[in-house]
């Protein structure tokens, strides 16, 4: 491979942390799933999406930053997972998600969560800090 390419690829270290990736694929999940919710006033399914993407931001923007402060956007990153749990429950409670669907973005969810606390826990290790947050 070319250095110069590889150097871009791997340019921003965000995006060598598997935990990025995954968001990524949730927020397409969601959008391949977004037509189910109707342009309804409470903007539910915007809010949703917004949730999601902020996951992927936090993390982002977190990588960036010194290992405390990269572990309060990855806080943050668990906060947007907590609420896309909110809005999927909600959208199957509202008919907008089958029991399939809800199952599905839950169990991405929980992975999602379970990974960046296992982040949040190795960055804790290695600065020794620490760990404050249960989840």
């Amino acid at each position: 491979m070319d250095p110069e390419l590889e150097k871009a690829i791997t340019f921003f270290r965000f995006e060598d942390l598997r935990i990025y990736h995954k968001s990524l694929d949730y927020i397409e999940w969601l959008i391949r799933h977004s037509d189910l919710f109707p342009n309804d006033p409470s903007g539910i399914g915007s809010r949703y999406s917004l949730s999601a993407q902020a996951i992927a931001l936090n993390i982002s923007e977190g990588s960036a930053r010194n290992k405390s402060q990269f572990i309060y956007y990855l806080k943050m990153a668990k906060s947007a997972v907590r609420e896309c749990v909110v809005f999927t429950t909600l959208a199957g409670k509202l008919g907008y998600f089958s029991d399939k669907e809800v199952d599905e973005s839950r169990g991405q969810l929980m992975e999602m969560t379970k990974m960046i606390g296992a982040l949040i826990g190795s960055l804790q290790r290695a600065a020794d800090l620490s760990p404050e947050d249960p989840d």
